[in-house]
């Protein structure tokens, strides 16, 4: 199974765990020494800011109470500089290497997330929203982002402070420490409570902001069947309503938070007054000196800071590790094996394909989508599939590419049974045009260029376009070929963008042709001008042919009526309506409405 690309450089199929803190470990393959040299500046500058307290302690004590100092101010005062310097330039040095290990990682989750996608099988993109796909990579990338550049270094930070400043504290008085610790417990499990709550408030959320994603990805897509329906307000309800929903859970995960730090505040700030009232009687009653009550009273607030900021980075860790369980589901996903196959040929194939008896059912189903599906088309052939929505049609020529895999029967591909082929070469020799074509937001050159890896020329696309019967239209366009088109095609035309779809897959000069209903949005003349063209292209091409009309498939050299899966006619088109059946029926219907229409015609005029 293949699981990584050479950009990527490192393999996250190793990051998974069922720990998600072992998992997120793993995940800073690369970036652990710069990570750990990140936290070793916070524990310098902890050290610093702890020494400027002690060295507060001497100074007081000794100018202010005994006079006994026997370093001279100068020194003191250039020791306070120094130890502020030291400590700004670690934090600044932990910081920089903290933010530069997260974008890293989160650059490089991104990309292997990207393209880990594009290599999963067409089984997982069926069953997967792509609002959720979107929010996980995104969001959900960030999330684990943040998790790196705050949230771990962060509880490296509070061990480190409060390790150092415990240790300084024992030093001033074992009985001050002690009593500045007293409530620790009860915060940790405070935020450990908080801690499980806020994880299942976080997913939930997350979960509901990916089904918003998905809503307005789904209409901004569909935007032009939206105004043509005058489907405006029912959008928007539907908008309003999973956006309250959202708003719910959010309400509900700052709830969690807004709870947690009024009592968080509440029990350190106890902590920090029992402290000070403590050390102020020990102070006067003379346990203490005045510089070590001044210490302390500096100290206690980084003992205090930690322990309130343990409870806030325990609660946000919740966050990171979610969004890496919620990316890690995706990563998990096998990847499809391009390259897998025990028959690799050197040369093109010939286009010799044999079906017998092959079945398909998806996973998730009980009922076959194809049933007996037997014929055979030979090099250079037209087949023709006919049949109503849903008779099994696309997913038949959907096989051939192993875009999926059949369940029963035999397919043979030049006497290979096909799924000895690697993919990757099944899908270079397989030319498709879909039913509903997709151009990218590019230039018109470059959508038709998009199906090649090798450079191509003018001449080679216009040659495309023009047997596609596009090119006069593309010249019409201001800029011609580098005119841009807009998402999804939306500023070409429904037969513009077919045939721009049509030219693409011709340039790619694959020995297996299929049009999925590649004409249903032509009119009848560009139609026949698209058919006139193909014709001399489709000579040595097995090519395969889904369509609704009968001219479409008139000629074809073998034409299979497909229902509920099975093929219940086949043969020529002579044949075929010479005998009832379900094609005769659909051509007498076709007939029919073109005669109809051709009266109505004539009556206007």
């Amino acid at each position: 199974m293949t699981t990584s690309s050479p950009a990527m450089g490192y393999d996250l199929q190793r990051a998974i765990s069922p720990n998600r803190l072992v998992g997120l470990w793993r995940m800073m393959t690369g970036y652990r020494i710069k990570y750990i040299t990140a936290t070793i500046s916070l524990g310098i500058a902890a050290v610093a800011k702890t020494l400027t307290y002690m060295l507060l302690r001497y100074f007081v004590d000794n100018y202010f109470v005994s006079q006994t100092a026997s370093i001279s101010l100068t020194l003191i005062a250039i020791g306070f500089v120094l130890l502020a310097l030291t400590e700004s330039g670690f934090t600044f040095l932990s910081g920089t290497l903290a933010a530069q290990t997260a974008e890293g990682i989160a650059r490089r989750l991104r990309n292997y997330i990207f393209d880990h996608i594009q290599k999963l099988p067409f089984t997982y993109h069926d069953e997967n929203q792509t609002g959720e796909l979107i929010q996980r990579s995104t969001s959900d990338v960030d999330a684990v982002r943040r998790f790196y550049a705050d949230q771990a270094i962060g509880i490296g930070r509070i061990i480190l402070l409060f390790a150092i400043n415990f240790a300084a504290l024992l030093n001033l008085n074992v009985r001050l420490a002690f009593i500045s610790i007293v409530i620790l417990p009860l915060i940790v499990a405070v935020s450990l409570f908080f801690f499980r709550r806020v994880s299942k408030a976080y997913e939930s959320y997350q979960e509901q902001e990916a089904t918003l994603s998905t809503t307005l990805q789904e209409n901004l897509t569909g935007v032009r069947v939206v105004k043509a329906f005058a489907r405006q307000q029912y959008e928007i309800n539907k908008f309003e309503q999973n956006n309250w929903e959202k708003y719910l859970r959010g309400k509900r995960l700052l709830k969690m938070h807004s709870l947690f730090w009024p009592i968080s505040d509440t029990l350190c700030g106890l902590q920090m007054l029992i402290g000070y009232l403590t050390g102020a009687l020990m102070a006067i009653n003379g346990e203490i000196t005045v510089g070590t009550y001044l210490a302390y009273a500096g100290l206690i607030v980084w003992i205090i800071f930690p322990m309130r900021n343990l409870g806030r980075i325990i609660v946000q860790l919740s966050t990171g590790m979610v969004s890496y369980s919620r990316v890690m589901e995706i990563i998990k996903q096998t990847r499809e094996p391009l390259d897998e196959g025990s028959y690799t040929p050197q040369t093109e194939p010939q286009g010799h394909i044999r079906f017998e008896n092959v079945g398909f059912t998806y996973a998730d189903a009980e009922t076959p989508v194809l049933q007996d599906i037997t014929f055979e088309a030979r090099p250079g052939q037209v087949i023709a599939l006919l049949g109503s929505t849903g008779s099994g049609k696309t997913t038949l020529v959907n096989l051939l590419p192993r875009f999926y895999e059949y369940t029963a029967g035999h397919i043979f591909l030049d006497g290979i049974e096909l799924n000895r082929y690697p993919r990757r070469y099944l899908r270079q020799q397989i030319g498709i045009v879909e039913q509903e074509p997709f151009l990218f937001s590019r230039s018109i050159r470059e959508n038709i260029a998009y199906g090649v890896t090798h450079a191509v020329t003018d001449a080679e696309i216009e040659q495309a376009a023009r047997a596609a019967a596009i090119h006069e239209g593309i010249l019409s366009f201001p800029d011609g070929y580098h005119t841009l088109v807009g998402e999804k095609g939306v500023t070409l035309s429904g037969g513009q963008k077919q045939r721009v779809a049509i030219a693409r897959t011709l340039l790619k000069n694959p020995r297996i042709l299929i049009l999925d209903d590649s004409t249903s949005a032509v009119d009848t003349e560009t139609e026949a001008e698209i058919r006139q063209a193909l014709q001399n292209l489709m000579n040595n091409r097995t090519t395969f042919i889904i369509a609704h009309r009968i001219q479409s498939i008139m000629n074809a050299d073998l034409i299979l009526v497909l229902d509920h899966g099975r093929i219940v006619q086949s043969g020529q088109h002579a044949d075929l309506v010479s005998r009832p059946g379900i094609y005769r029926d659909i051509y007498e219907i076709q007939t029919r409405i073109e005669v109809e229409l051709e009266k109505e015609i004539s009556s206007v005029n």
